[in-house]
């Protein structure tokens, strides 16, 4: 499947005056091991375990969710897996409903168009494997549907990556007759969803405009006003935030950044970008969102702050400006 290009492009650095937000940045620098792995199992050099006991008493009550909680970037999938795992298991002690997971897949340092689309698709597919494996216990495994694009793609999950799994596998559109002009038919949410279902996964939902509106229905009438929890992952939401697609031509899709996306957490979050002052922008819930450069081998944190900052900030103002 194609793949779009990356939302920002790096320009040149030019003379910007600095964000009124910015903070000063006393962050630690980390070692980083080269090196993909995704589907080994390794000692993870970080300390899940303590990490995550100091951010749930960070997280209790209305206190600071950053205080005592610093995560380093990780060094391979395996350790971004289980990064990811913390977070979302804190976001849902926080009983966060609606979650974004998003990674590159071609690489750590990769931004999205690096690989061919249906490889990084590919690649998510067994990634979200791991990922289940890791947070979801197995007597929670029959209460656990992932959705993911088209219904074709369910039967090649099976075959590829969930062979064996307990979990529920569904999808969000269905082929209709202009398929090849790239038409899709939309599912009913309601027809999908069982009673007995407690938490969604949605992969990748970001191939076909009508998937992400879908994801919307999902939540509005199967995870609104219940006690249903909602992870997107990799579903490349950056591309509605940066206007990626013009509002004028596609309203529904736009308003998602003033309808779902509020109520959505971001638990974990790793987006390049590449020249000579490139960075990359990462968060771990509950720490604050930080903008990373590799120097010598190592991360260094450049800024932090706790809202999100766009990708026009980050490339234009922050990682010139450091």
């Amino acid at each position: 499947m194609p793949l779009s290009g990356t939302l920002v492009e790096y320009r040149p650095p030019i003379a910007i005056p600095s964000l009124p937000s910015r903070q000063g940045c006393n962050c630690r620098s980390f070692n980083i091991d080269k090196g993909v792995n995704l589907a080994s199992r390794k000692s993870v050099a970080l300390n899940v375990s303590r990490n995550l006991d100091i951010a749930t008493n960070s997280v209790s009550g209305n206190s600071d969710a950053s205080v005592g909680f610093d995560v380093p970037f990780p060094g391979d999938y395996s350790e971004l897996l289980e990064q990811a795992k913390g977070a979302t298991e804190l976001a849902l002690k926080d009983n966060k409903q609606l979650m974004e997971i998003e990674f590159p897949t071609a690489g750590l340092e990769s931004v999205p168009g690096d690989g061919e689309g249906g490889i990084e698709m590919t690649g998510s597919m067994q990634l979200i494997r791991e990922f289940c494996d890791l947070l979801i216990s197995p007597e929670k495994a029959t209460r656990t549907r992932i959705f993911f694009p088209e219904a074709n793609e369910v039967k090649f999950a099976r075959n590829l990556a969930f062979g064996g799994a307990s979990f529920k596998l569904d999808y969000l559109t269905k082929p209709s007759l202009f398929e090849d002009f790239g038409f899709v038919s939309k599912v009913k949410m309601a027809d999908r969803v069982k009673q007995g279902d407690e938490l969604f996964l949605v992969a990748y939902p970001y191939f076909n405009v009508n998937e992400m509106l879908v994801v919307e229905e999902l939540y509005n009438e199967a995870v609104a006003n219940t006690i249903r929890k909602l992870i997107i992952f990799n579903g490349e939401l950056d591309r509605i935030r940066s206007g990626y697609y013009p509002s004028f031509f596609y309203p529904k899709l736009a308003a998602l950044s003033k309808t779902l996306f509020p109520k959505m957490e971001t638990v974990y979050y790793i987006h390049n970008f590449k020249g000579f002052k490139g960075g990359t922008l990462f968060r771990c819930y509950p720490g604050n969102w930080k903008v990373l450069r590799k120097v010598r081998g190592k991360y260094v944190c450049l800024h932090e702050q706790e809202e999100m900052p766009s990708l026009k900030e980050v490339a234009l103002d922050i990682l010139p400006s450091a």
